[in-house]
């Protein structure tokens, strides 16, 4: 297994365990809690990914053939913002439609 990969999923797991194995009265507020913590991880995932995207767009005046990469990665975190900004409306539209 790809070492970022891993190191990724070790890292969601580190995060988001202490909530699930807290003494949690109910389902719902241990949803909210996990939901919490992945809208954390997301947001910073997207800062990340912006500043990424702003260092190769610094670099890529040097090398011309990285203005591809530097391109992909602005799509990228175009894609990753929008769907954190969206991510809320989804959230509440699973919540409604389970009446949860």
């Amino acid at each position: 297994m790809n070492k970022k990969i891993l190191f990724l999923i070790l890292l969601a797991v580190v995060a988001i365990l202490p909530l699930v194995t807290s003494a949690q009265p109910t389902i719902g507020s241990m949803a909210d809690a996990i939901r919490d913590e992945l809208v954390a991880v997301g947001w910073a995932c997207v800062v990340i990914g912006w500043v990424i995207t702003a260092i190769l767009f610094l670099i890529s005046p040097a090398d011309p053939s990285k203005l591809g990469a530097a391109k992909v990665a602005l799509l990228a975190s175009i894609a990753g913002t929008i769907v954190m900004i969206l991510a809320p409306n989804a959230i509440a539209f699973v919540k409604n439609s389970f009446r949860i």
